[in-house]
């Protein structure tokens, strides 16, 4: 599967962005979807996580409850809300997709695995203060 983030820009402090995570070349409601961000000079962070049927999901610590992952299998994408930015969300976004459960893939991150089976290239999300 194929995966494309957009929505990325240049935003404010306090403002919101959604980002979508179109997908090809696949049955996208096979997959979870997971995205992650990387900030300057830093690693890649875990951000959210939702079930190849959205009724699960789960959050980062330091998104949860500023951020919300929804996903349209009708449309192959997935999308993620952000809102209430801070600067320190500045950084790019990368949509995954796995075949394996969200439970599967929640303890491969605890445990610091941030090995998914298909990555799409990220999108910038820059938030001034």
């Amino acid at each position: 599967v194929q995966l494309q983030a957009s929505g990325g820009g240049l935003v404010q402090a306090g403002g919101s962005l959604r980002l979508s995570c179109a997908a090809s070349g696949g049955t996208f409601s096979n997959y979870a979807v997971v995205w992650f961000r990387q900030a300057p000079g830093k690693g890649r962070e875990f951000v959210a996580g939702i079930s190849w049927n959205g009724d699960s999901t789960y959050y980062g610590d330091s998104v949860k409850g500023r951020f919300t992952i929804s996903r349209d299998n009708a449309k192959n994408t997935a999308y993620l809300q952000l809102s209430s930015l801070k600067p320190e969300d500045t950084a790019v976004y990368f949509c995954t997709a796995d075949l394996r459960s969200l439970f599967t893939i929640a303890t491969m991150i605890s445990e610091g695995n941030y090995g998914m089976q298909y990555w799409g290239k990220g999108t910038q999300v820059t938030v001034s203060s």
